[in-house]
Order: C-alpha cells, then sequence, then structure tokens
C-alpha cells in the first residue's frame, strides 16, 4: 500500500470539514448526519447515542467519507440489530469512500443494498457468512488487512471492480450470482475454492498473487481476460458451466487445471505460461482455444478429454508438451505450433481431423500407438530430431506433404493412405507400413530411404497398436508415384506398385526391388483391341502402359484416373529399360525379361521411330515375343517344320533314289573309273500318290537333320535343295529363338 498527498478536492456530499487547514482546506469527508452538523464520528456523545437509538433494521443509513473505529461500527450495527431474530439486518446502506481504521467486523451481516466503494479497510475486513440480497458494491475499496467473505452469499450483483486486496481474500465456499473483479488487484492469497458464480464473473485484467479456484463453479461465462497470476494459480476440479476466457492471460507461476471441467468454450488465446500448466484430466466440452499460447514450462494435458474444436494454432511449447491419452474427439489444430522440448501423443485419439501443419518439433515427438479416425496431416512439419514416428494407426490420409526430417528416423503406420509429396528426408530413413497407399512426388531423398510393407500389427508397450479401423483391407503397402524422386537411393520391399507412376523418375535404374514387389498384370484372356479381338500375353506391366492402352481402345486394360494423361510409348521405353537394369544388375535377369519386353513392345508402338525398325520389330515380336516366348517361336518352328516336310513329300524327294553309274577304262595295266550320279527325277502322278508314310519319313528326316544337325545328305530334287537351304536358314533360327525364350526365364 502506497501513501498518497490528501485530496484537495471536497465530496459530493455535505461533509463534516472537522480538522480542516491550509494544507487540508476539507479536512472530515464524513457525511454530516441529519439534522446535525458534524458526521458520525465527530457528533458529541449525546447527539450520537440519540441518532443510534432512532435507528431499526429497516432503516436507509448513509456514511459515506466516515472514518469508523471498530467500536463505532458495533454500536452502529448493534443498533440495527432485529429484537425477534437477533440478526444484524442492514436494509440500504452507504458507506462509499468510508475508512476503517482498525477491524470491521461484518460477519452474518444481512444486507440489503450495500456500497462500499472507495472505501479503505485498514484493518482487516470480516464478512464471513454475510448474506447481500441487493447490490453489493466494493468497487475501487481498499483492503490492507485481510478479506474475508468466506461463505459470503451474493444474490445480485457484487462489484469489486477495481478493489485491492493487500493480504489475504478469503471467498472459498462463498456464492455469487453476477461478481465483477475487473482490474482487482490482490497482493496476497486469493482463495475463492468452493465458490459459486451462478451467473457471470468478471475478473478481466485482474492481478492475483497466489490464486484459489479450486471446486469453482461457474455457472454462468467466466472472465478472466489479460489477468495476471504472479503466483501459483490453482483451478483444479473447477466447473466452468458457460464460457470461460482467459485471452492473453500471464501466468507467471504454476497453473493448475487439473480434473476441472469446461461445458462451453474456452478461450486461452495468447495465454502465457511461464511455469508448469496442468491440464491432465481436463474435460473440455465445447471449443478449447489455445492460439498463440506461451507454454514456457511443461504443459501437461494428459487424459484430458476435448469433445469439441481444439485449437493450438502457433502455440510455443518451451517445455515438455504431453498429450498422453488425450482424447479429441473434435478437430485438433496445432497449425505452426512449435514444440521446442519432446511432444508425447502416445497412446491419442483423435476421432477429427488432427493437423499439424507447419508445426516445428525441435525435440522428440511420440505418436506411439495413437489413433486417427478421420486423417492427419503434418504438411510442412519440420522434425529436427526425431527417430520415431509412430506406430500409430490413422483410418484416413497420414500426410507428410512437404515435411522436412532432420535426423534418422523411422517411420511405423498403419493408415489407409500416406501422402510424401515434397516430403525432404535429411539422413536415412524407414518407412514401414500397412495398408497405406503412399504418394512419393517429388520427394527428396539425400540419404538411404526403404519403404517395406509390414508383415504383422504394429506394437507398442508391449501391446498391439488399434488397427480396427482398418480391418478388410488389404495390409500391404502400395505407392501410387514416384515421379520426380531420385531413386538412386530408394530401396522398396514387399510393395504394390501395380498402380504407381513411374515416369519422371530419376535414376530408376539404381532402384532396389526386394522381396515381393508387385507390378499390373497385363489381361489375360481374349480382349477387344478396335475391331480386333486379342489375347495378350501374360506379365508384369507399368501402371501407365495400362493408361495408355485403355486410351487407344483396348479392353482389360486400366485406364487413368480422372484429370491425368496417359503417358505415350516414347516415355515410357526408357522407364521399362531402367527396370530392366535395376533388377539385372541385382542378378534377377528372369525376372527382368518382362521389363524388357515393355521396353521392346513401346519400341515397337512408337510413332516417331523410323518404320524399318518397327517392321523389324513387329516381325521379331511375332516370331518369339522378342525372345521371349518360347511356345511362340516353337509354334513357329513346328509350323515350318511342317510345310518343309509336305513340300519334301509332294515335290522335293525324287521319284527314285537315283543310281550311280560306273564306268571304267583298260589302258595297259592301268584301269581308271567313273561314277556318275544321274540328275534326280522329280515325282510324277497325282499329289495324293506321293504321300506316303515311307515319303513322310523320309521328308521328315531330311527337316530334322536340316534344322539340328545341318546337312541332310539326301539327294533331292531342285524345288528340294531349294526348300533345304531355306530350311536351314530360318528354321534353326526358330529353333535358337525358343531356346533362347527358356534361358531367359531359368538363367541365375
Amino acid at each position: 500500500m502506497t501513501t498518497t498527498s490528501p485530496n484537495l478536492d471536497p465530496p459530493p456530499w455535505p461533509h463534516c470539514a472537522v480538522g480542516a487547514s491550509p494544507d487540508d482546506p476539507v479536512g472530515c469527508r464524513g457525511l454530516i448526519v441529519d439534522p446535525y452538523d458534524a458526521c458520525l464520528t465527530h457528533l458529541s456523545e449525546a447527539f450520537r447515542a440519540t441518532y443510534l437509538a432512532s435507528l431499526t433494521p429497516d432503516t436507509e443509513i448513509n456514511h459515506s467519507g466516515t472514518t469508523f473505529t471498530s467500536d463505532l461500527l458495533h454500536r452502529l450495527l448493534h443498533a440495527l440489530r432485529d429484537p425477534n431474530s437477533g440478526r444484524l439486518l442492514v436494509s440500504h446502506a452507504n458507506f462509499q469512500a468510508t475508512t476503517f481504521s482498525d477491524t470491521a467486523d461484518f460477519g452474518g451481516v444481512a444486507f440489503a443494498d450495500v456500497w462500499f466503494d472507495g472505501a479503505v479497510f485498514s484493518g482487516d475486513a470480516l464478512f464471513r457468512g454475510a448474506s447481500f440480497a441487493g447490490s453489493a458494491g466494493f468497487g475501487r475499496a481498499t483492503f490492507a488487512g485481510s478479506a474475508g467473505f468466506s461463505r459470503a452469499v451474493f444474490s445480485r450483483a457484487a462489484d469489486f471492480g477495481g478493489a485491492m486486496f493487500a493480504l489475504d481474500a478469503r471467498f472459498d465456499n462463498a456464492m455469487f450470482t453476477d461478481a465483477t473483479f475487473v482490474r482487482a488487484a490482490f497482493s496476497g492469497d486469493a482463495w475463492f475454492g468452493g465458490a459459486e458464480f451462478r451467473h457471470d464473473a468478471r475478473f478481466d485484467r485482474a492481478e492475483f498473487t497466489k490464486a484459489d479456484f479450486r471446486a469453482a463453479v461457474f455457472f454462468g461465462d467466466a472472465g478472466f481476460s489479460k489477468a495476471a497470476f504472479s503466483g501459483t494459480a490453482l483451478f483444479n476440479g473447477a466447473r466452468f458451466s458457460g464460457g470461460a476466457s482467459l485471452r492473453e492471460a500471464v501466468f507467471s507461476g504454476d497453473a493448475g487445471f487439473g480434473g476441472a471441467l469446461f461445458v462451453g468454450d474456452a478461450r486461452f488465446v495468447k495465454a502465457t505460461f511461464a511455469g508448469s500448466a496442468d491440464f491432465r484430466g481436463v474435460t473440455f466440452s465445447g471449443e478449447a482455444w489455445f492460439g498463440l499460447a506461451i507454454f514456457s514450462g511443461s504443459a501437461r494435458f494428459s487424459s484430458a478429454a476435448l469433445a469439441g474444436s481444439a485449437r493450438f494454432d502457433a502455440t510455443t511449447f518451451s517445455g515438455e508438451a504431453a498429450f498422453h491419452r488425450t482424447a479429441f474427439s473434435g478437430g485438433a489444430r496445432f497449425l505452426g505450433a512449435v514444440f521446442s522440448d519432446s511432444a508425447d501423443f502416445s497412446g491419442a485419439v483423435f476421432s477429427g481431423e488432427a493437423a499439424f501443419r507447419r508445426a516445428t518439433f525441435s525435440g522428440g515427438a511420440v505418436f506411439g500407438a495413437a489413433t486417427f479416425s478421420t486423417g492427419a496431416s503434418f504438411s510442412g512439419a519440420t522434425f529436427d530430431t526425431l527417430s520415431r514416428l509412430g506406430p500409430l494407426a490413422c483410418q484416413g490420409e497420414l500426410d507428410l506433404s512437404g515435411a522436412h526430417f532432420g535426423g534418422p528416423v523411422a517411420i511405423e503406420a498403419a493408415t489407409a493412405s500416406f501422402s510424401c509429396v515434397r516430403t525432404r528426408w535429411d539422413s536415412t530413413a524407414t518407412l514401414r507400413l500397412r495398408y497405406a497407399t503412399v504418394d512419393l512426388t517429388d520427394a527428396v531423398f539425400e540419404y538411404p530411404v526403404s519403404v517395406a510393407t509390414r508383415p504383422s500389427a504394429f506394437m507398442y508397450d508391449r501391446r498391439p497398436v488399434d488397427e480396427s479401423g482398418l480391418a478388410g483391407r488389404d495390409p500391404s503397402a502400395r505407392i501410387t508415384s514416384l515421379t520426380g524422386v531420385d531413386a538412386a537411393h530408394l530401396a522398396l520391399t514387399d510393395v504394390d506398385l501395380s498402380s504407381c507412376r513411374l515416369t519422371g523418375t530419376f535414376h530408376l535404374d539404381q532402384l532396389r526391388l526386394e522381396g515381393r514387389c508387385a507390378f499390373a498384370a497385363a489381361p489375360t484372356g481374349l480382349h477387344r483391341h478396335g475391331t480386333f479381338p486379342t489375347r495378350w500375353t501374360q506379365r508384369r506391366s507399368l501402371a501407365e502402359e495400362h493408361h495408355w492402352r485403355a486410351a487407344t481402345g483396348s479392353t482389360g486394360w486400366t485406364p487413368a484416373p480422372a484429370g491425368t494423361s496417359p503417358q505415350q510409348p516414347a516415355a515410357l521405353a526408357p522407364v521399362y529399360r531402367q527396370l530392366r537394369k535395376s533388377l539385372e544388375d541385382a542378378k534377377n535377369e528372369p525376372d527382368a525379361a518382362d521389363f524388357y519386353y515393355g521396353e521392346m513392345e513401346m519400341r515397337r508402338h512408337d510413332g516417331d521411330r523410323p518404320y524399318s525398325e518397327r517392321a523389324l520389330l513387329t516381325l521379331y515380336w511375332a516370331l518369339s515375343g522378342y525372345g521371349l516366348r518360347a511356345s511362340r517361336a516353337l509354334a513357329w518352328l513346328l509350323g515350318a517344320m511342317t510345310a518343309t516336310v509336305l513340300i519334301m513329300m509332294l515335290w522335293g524327294i525324287p521319284e527314285n533314289d537315283p543310281q550311280a553309274v560306273t564306268t571304267g577304262q583298260l589302258t595297259g595295266q592301268n584301269i581308271s573309273l567313273t561314277t556318275k550320279n544321274p540328275t534326280p527325277v522329280n515325282p510324277s502322278g497325282p499329289l495324293r500318290t506321293r504321300v506316303t508314310s515311307q515319303r513322310w519319313e523320309k521328308s521328315l528326316r531330311i527337316v530334322v537333320n536340316s534344322v539340328v544337325f545341318r546337312s541332310s545328305g539326301q539327294h533331292l530334287t531342285t524345288t528340294g535343295t531349294y526348300t533345304e537351304m531355306a530350311s536351314r536358314l530360318t528354321e534353326p533360327v526358330l529353333l535358337g529363338l525358343a531356346v533362347l525364350a527358356v534361358r531367359g526365364r531359368v538363367k541365375r
């Protein structure tokens, strides 16, 4: 309390003026008691006794500006005692600017309307058990001693606006209707434990040292906007049935709200918590807004229940942020929030959308066993030292688009959708996923990153993570896009690539495919290609080839998603080539064969290539499926051999085997022999007479010898000779293509 110079302005009522001097021209400010010429303090004892004897409980009294001792106050109240009930009844009293020089005991007094505005209580002010049936005005009152209002009842408005409490102020178990403590200053402890506020309670801009509102009940709106708590603030077990506004409130000490209940909206926007903030077990039935709040110490929301929207936008958590097993039934927003220390969301339940966009996690972030019923967005978030994210379960989309991971991290998630568009990993990363459809478009990998399907359910604290919201789905991870990714550091294990867009991927030839990585399968059976029926060969193919073939009118192929333009063969051939090289470098040549087939198919259908090259590729495809379809080459070989055998039977084998004729000449003792082979005679007669088992067996032997052993050694007609030459040229090639196809499938 500070001492101020005397007020030289006279009061607005006729005052006593006793003690006036040049230094204090006003003197005593006490209201003159009618019909006398002095205030109650300065009346003569005879006049004072006469005045007090005239009072009854329903007398209206006015002693503004008067100075009361405890004895004088006692005599005044005794004069107002009800003779029937013995209670102290004050019907209508005005103590405006009154000074109580020592203890002022109003305990148990029943007031109707009373005003203590500007009053000064130099000693203790005792109002324990007092009742105020009408208005109670304590605006700008000064309580130099302790103020006791325990169990006081304020049936109408109670105004303590601007009041100053130098020592303890006890309002525990008091009952208020409308309470105003705007700009009140509590230099000592303020006790409001168990107090009831039937309607609105206003503590805006109030200043507290230590405030105790434990188990207080606020039935109306509770306003603590810009209130300052320099010491401990306790609201444990308090109930806020209306709205609670603590906008820009400052908690310099510890703040305790454990077990409190906020039925209406709770506003902590721009609030500052310098010490620890305890919200454990708090229930927020309405909206809870902590936007732009600052938590310099620990912030504990463990086991809290937030039924409405929870907003922590741009909130700063300098200490530990504990949301262990917190239930967010509405949306949870942490947009731009800053977590400088650890953030624990383990076991948290997010029933609505969870948004951590642009949040910064400088310390550890624990989301083990957290569940997201709708979706979780970490778009643009920064994780400086996070080593593990999850395991968590998300029924909607887990969005890490634009997120930045500064250190090695393992991400474990069971989620329906997983977006990593433009996500950046500055160190190694392991993504273990279940049920997830993954989009890695334009993701940046500076160190090895692996994406793998987790075969079994995740475990956290020796208990399985709740994946019931994803039951019935395929647990395999599926990648939908690697466009813009540098695959040199990427390894995929047991993932589904059947719908993955691979065009625009860099260093695809260095991509590591391990385990069972499934690609889109070409349609089987008969389908329509334009107006012609077509049977496609079973093989692994790219999703982009499906899109292109579906766009060209082929049935059985998967069309491109809405809003996506199909890629052309010229763009798909390099993709197939790089995938083939990736598998070949991994010594997996049998599986690389399908990608070679796809590459050749795209080259064959590339309209920008020369016609001669495309014609040659078409012939290569038709004869042996680019050297990969043994059945096709063998079919052609069988057809060629059958045709050759038939030609040999009909025209190639002569009528009869020519008999060699040997002639000799004797000259002296020398004999010279000459052998001549007659020209084979073409067969004659009807063609049906030439089809005999003997000629068929001989023709088959000639053809087999020509294909396998290169020379038959038979006498043939001119037609047969040329036919044999043609078969020796073509049929071994077809046989070689069949062998090549078989070799391509079994090579290791």
